[in-house]
């Protein structure tokens, strides 16, 4: 497992004042790229050839690397380029989609912007639960079998899949009827039966605060709040419920975009209590806490009730609707500030104030 002293040990053979912020090539990486830049920083992205159009058509990238597959970030030889250009590594969902939490924390010798061992605790939903109730947060009931189902869930695969195979049931039998269906339409594989997370369906609206946990100020910052537009349950609205009825629809969650959303001002407190006691309950399980940005996602009924029902210990992609315009983050900062260039201004930070070890791992 590499540890802190092996990352203080590259961190200490970097050029500082020539620091490169990279990332892989999706998820929010545009965001990312564009604070670096407007904080002075070169970037690097690791990106398929696919998807390389944009960063030609926003040109925010200095070193484009193309891939085949995202796996390659953890061969040596690109490891060792990355650490030629002096590469600080942000993390965001495609890191756990497509490598494992051990992968990260076992073979990725580029230092990174966060503390790798909380990705453990974002990977596994049992850790999550577990994290997020000693913090004090409600959270909906969950169900370790589907025969013990008898409500409406959520059925829900672990890892960042952005809500892909995602379904609702209230039996074993409609349960087991719908998990056929996803595994015939490709969305899951009989494998998933063992893994998949089953959660009591808190009937409410969503809402995904993104708050920024600075290590150099002590402080929980919330930036940035959205919710998901998700195909196909957005769309089935559009369909008369006597049609829905006839075809038997079962729609899935797929994330296509997100919404940026303004709370209830009387809302506000207690959300910002709940990123305050995540992370102090983070600094206890796994020292110094979460670094940089995680987003909780919760749902709020109406009676006010605010269920946390996940956690993301990353830059999610809902920060990507506050670029230059989220109304948390200016009114803490002013204008032109967002999750992206947060992240690069505590990088930025960090060097000046010859801390930089404390804000990667």
């Amino acid at each position: 497992m590499i540890d802190s002293n092996d990352i203080q040990k590259i961190i200490e053979k970097y050029d500082q004042n020539n620091l490169s912020i990279g990332t892989l090539g999706s998820h929010s990486s545009l965001n990312i790229f564009k604070g670096a830049k407007e904080e002075g920083f070169r970037t690097v992205c690791i990106c398929k050839e696919k998807d390389a159009i944009m960063y030609k058509k926003y040109p925010l990238v200095d070193e484009l690397i193309i891939v085949k597959d995202f796996t390659e970030l953890l061969n040596e030889s690109m490891q060792a380029r990355l650490r030629e250009l002096n590469t600080v590594l942000i993390p965001h969902g495609s890191f756990t989609a497509y490598l494992s939490t051990e992968e990260l924390t076992d073979s990725l010798n580029v230092p990174m912007f966060g503390n790798r061992q909380l990705l453990h605790w974002e990977a596994n939903r049992k850790s999550q639960e577990e994290w997020l109730r000693q913090a004090g947060l409600l959270l909906p009931a969950t169900f370790e079998s589907p025969d013990e189902i008898d409500r409406l869930i959520i059925a829900k695969l672990p890892g960042a899949k952005g809500g892909r195979g995602y379904f609702l049931a209230n039996s074993p039998k409609t349960f087991y009827k719908k998990f056929d269906e996803m595994v015939q339409r490709g969305l899951l594989s009989k494998e998933d039966l063992e893994k998949v997370h089953l959660q009591e369906y808190a009937l409410g609206v969503n809402a995904y605060p993104s708050y920024f946990s600075s290590i150099l100020n002590d402080d929980v910052e919330l930036l940035a709040m959205d919710r998901r537009y998700e195909s196909a349950v957005d769309s089935i609205g559009k369909i008369p419920a006597s049609q829905q009825l006839d075809i038997d629809i079962n729609p899935t969650y797929t994330v296509v975009g997100n919404f940026p959303i303004v709370l209830r001002e009387s809302i506000l407190p207690e959300m910002m209590r709940m990123g305050d006691n995540v992370h102090r309950k983070a600094r206890e399980l796994a020292p110094p806490g979460i670094i940089g940005p995680f987003c909780l996602e919760t749902v709020i009924t109406d009676e006010v009730k605010i269920f946390t029902f996940e956690i993301s210990a990353r830059i999610v992609a809902g920060t990507n609707v506050g670029i230059g315009t989220s109304p948390y983050a200016y009114l803490r900062y002013g204008e032109n500030m967002y999750m992206g260039r947060r992240i690069a201004l505590e990088i930025k930070e960090a060097v000046k104030q010859k801390r930089l070890h404390e804000v990667v791992a």
